[in-house]
């Protein structure tokens, strides 16, 4: 058990705690479509926007438009986003189960994510998992997007653990980099990119079905 009381669990949202990210996917790709901006490949929309803040990415791709109008482009996609998704908002598989085991065994938990506030609550007001987390952390708390490890750090000092006693559950290439740069142990799920992509990583899941509070303090056991 003292494993267990020493570590904390951090997870990212999207892609992590829901399998959103075909629909974030279709409603960039219609955004695109709509602006001119040309034809959004998977491949470009998996390394180079998945995990990042939004309006990061907004501000690259119109790079005319002042403050305001970039956060009417971030409603508009969003919106899209979710009137794509919300038929179809679910946890992913063992989720639920498996965050009450962490709660149950005295483990904290926070999530971290590059998500808008809005976005949150559109999840968190339909997945009754809001809280399981003692802490939870958003891109307006910090300065440095993922993959800069800012969010992860942040977190790990809200639950008042060192970093190299939390482990990180993330599905995106930017993000896995970030729990890494942050000195942290790695959970890959395998929503976004194959397992053979989420590199480097202690653990490789394709839901939290099979996932054990004693499987994630053997990670930690060889410190």
């Amino acid at each position: 058990m003292e494993a267990i009381n020493l570590f904390a669990a951090i997870f990212d949202m999207d892609g992590t705690l829901i399998d959103n990210t075909p629909y974030h996917f279709k409603s960039w790709q219609a955004l695109f479509k709509k602006y001119g901006k040309g034809e959004l490949s998977k491949q470009t929309y998996y390394t180079q926007i998945s995990g990042v803040p939004i309006i990061d990415t907004l501000r690259g791709l119109f790079p005319d438009r002042d403050e305001s109008g970039l956060k009417a482009l971030l409603a508009e996609k969003e919106g899209l986003y979710r009137d794509l998704y919300a038929p179809y908002l679910a946890p992913v598989n063992g989720l639920e189960n498996f965050l009450t085991e962490l709660k149950n065994a005295g483990v904290k938990m926070a999530m971290a994510t590059s998500a808008t506030v809005e976005d949150i609550n559109f999840i968190l007001n339909k997945v009754p998992i809001r809280d399981d987390f003692d802490e939870i952390v958003n891109s307006t708390m910090v300065s440095k997007p993922k993959p800069n490890p800012q969010i992860f750090l942040k977190a790990a000092e809200k639950l008042n653990r060192e970093p190299a006693n939390c482990v990180v559950f993330e599905d995106s290439l930017a993000g896995i980099k970030a729990a890494n740069d942050a000195g942290m142990k790695v959970v890959g799920i395998t929503t976004g990119h194959p397992a053979a992509d989420l590199h480097p990583v202690d653990l490789v899941i394709d839901d939290y079905s099979q996932l054990t509070v004693q499987k994630l303090a053997a990670l930690f056991k060889e410190q």
